[in-house]
């Protein structure tokens, strides 16, 4: 194995023991040492997997393709939910292996899906445990597009950097860049939800949610928790902070004329965001709850899921539409993205105009895009939608098969792959994961982590191994 796919998988255990310390400190302050021994156990797995992996210098480093950086990040969907999942078994009794690894990999793909039924009722540092795993996906999966790059056109490229092959040097700072940004608003959004007088424990854990697009709450006092408008609004604003690229606020701070392509992405979807919130404020502005339909709004375009039970039942389409859609290229939400269909729509509205009017010359460029995206990527964004179509086709008759109703697979199919949270917005917030069968859970699990790299990469999987000539 290269030594980087070594190297890159220790810095995470790393990171893993750093919130097992965290979650050790916690026990400790606040005399909640039922589970300590777990968390001391992982923390140390953790630290010694991490270190060993940093140091370990037998293998040689080599330059991997497109297909071996696809296989490193498949791996580590699959390896490091196993260390997340020690705490669960340990604290929990009687509970099943698969039901610990579900519990880890929604963590950890941000999707926000659980087994637990009452979450009043379990024990505080699990919770915090839960959040902080849903965090370390947000960053892995953040880390995962820098590695995954090459699958991008390279308009999306320039919105991150100048420089389309990126050297050593360049990844180092970009991941540099990603941490402490990333760490960054996290804080923010911690001090924003303080605002509005949220008590530190669930500031902190909605804070490591609504970054990581992660769906997963610390209670169920949801609509107790954000009651006020003003609430609703900073709640709003905060989910957004997933929906924009990581680098947005940066770019906007350190903007230069010559950069303008860095802000292009996040003006145009800028635009489609408000063009949805005035559509919404003029047909479905009606019992005053329009707060609470922005809410939904933004966590469904932020692949986030949380909503108010409250929420009009006749928009459930237009929430699976705009999560299916999705946010920026480089943000932790999931989705097509934005970008891409709107691009593809043009190319075809490009294409079937040209037919009328020949001697016209169609542009494929957005208005705010300066360059114009070429019939390579075009095919990149029309295999992408085929990917999706495929895969939600597939885990809805998976999902089907286990028992579950073909309405409720469809919409649980969306979400999985989207790896959005199920909510009483899509009118599946009664699902019980708990209950599925291990079949379903095993689909669900292949799902979200296909939800989580790039669809295209799928592609490149099966033409290496089905397409070996």
């Amino acid at each position: 194995m290269n030594i980087f796919a070594l190297k890159y998988f220790g810095i995470f255990f790393l990171v893993i023991s750093f919130f097992s310390f965290f979650n050790i400190i916690y026990t400790y302050y606040f005399n909640l040492l039922n589970n300590l021994g777990n968390y001391i156990f992982t923390f140390v797995i953790t630290l010694i997997i991490g270190l060993f992996l940093l140091i370990f210098k037998k293998y040689r480093f080599e330059k991997i393709n497109l297909f071996e950086r696809i296989i490193i990040v498949l791996i580590g969907y699959l390896i490091l939910p196993v260390a997340i999942s020690i705490p669960y078994y340990l604290s929990i009794d009687n509970i099943e292996i698969i039901n610990c690894y579900f519990e880890a990999i929604s963590g950890f793909t941000s999707t926000g899906f659980t087994i637990f039924n009452n979450l009043d009722q379990l024990d505080q540092t699990l919770i915090l445990w839960r959040s902080s795993s849903q965090w370390i996906g947000g960053l892995y999966f953040l880390f995962s597009i820098l590695l995954l790059i090459d699958l991008f056109d390279e308009n999306l490229k320039r919105s991150l950097t100048n420089y389309i092959s990126l050297n050593s040097s360049e990844i180092f700072k970009q991941y540099f860049k990603i941490i402490i940004i990333y760490l960054f608003m996290t804080i923010l959004i911690f001090i924003m939800l303080k605002l509005v007088n949220l008590r530190s424990y669930d500031s902190y854990n909605y804070a490591l949610t609504i970054i990581s697009s992660g769906g997963f709450l610390p209670n169920d006092n949801f609509d107790n928790t954000f009651s006020t408008d003003i609430s609703k609004i900073i709640l709003s604003i905060s989910m957004l902070f997933a929906y924009f690229s990581l680098f947005f606020i940066f770019n906007l701070i350190f903007f230069k004329k010559k950069n303008i392509n860095y802000l292009s992405e996040d003006f145009n979807i800028l635009i489609y965001l408000l063009i949805v919130i005035v559509l919404s404020f003029i047909f479905f502005n009606y019992d005053n709850n329009f707060l609470n339909v922005l809410v939904s709004i933004s966590s469904s375009v932020s692949n986030i899921g949380i909503s108010f039970e409250q929420v009009p039942k006749n928009l459930v389409f237009v929430f699976l539409i705009l999560v299916i859609l999705g946010g920026s290229f480089f943000s932790t939400s999931s989705g097509l993205r934005v970008i891409k269909v709107l691009t593809l729509i043009k190319f075809s509205i490009n294409n079937l105009l040209s037919h009328s009017k020949p001697n016209q010359v169609y542009s494929n460029k957005l208005s705010l895009n300066k360059m114009s995206v070429n019939i390579h990527d075009i095919n990149k964004y029309f295999f992408a939608i085929i990917i999706f179509i495929i895969s939600l086709f597939s885990i809805s008759i998976l999902l089907t098969v286990s028992n579950l109703d073909f309405e409720s697979s469809f919409k649980l199919g969306i979400l999985t792959i989207m790896n959005t949270v199920n909510s009483e917005m899509y009118d599946l917030a009664n699902m019980n994961f708990y209950n599925f069968s291990i079949f379903g859970k095993i689909s669900l699990i292949i799902f979200m982590i296909i939800g989580r790299i790039e669809l295209l990469s799928v592609i490149i999987l099966l033409k290496k191994f089905l397409f070996k000539n």
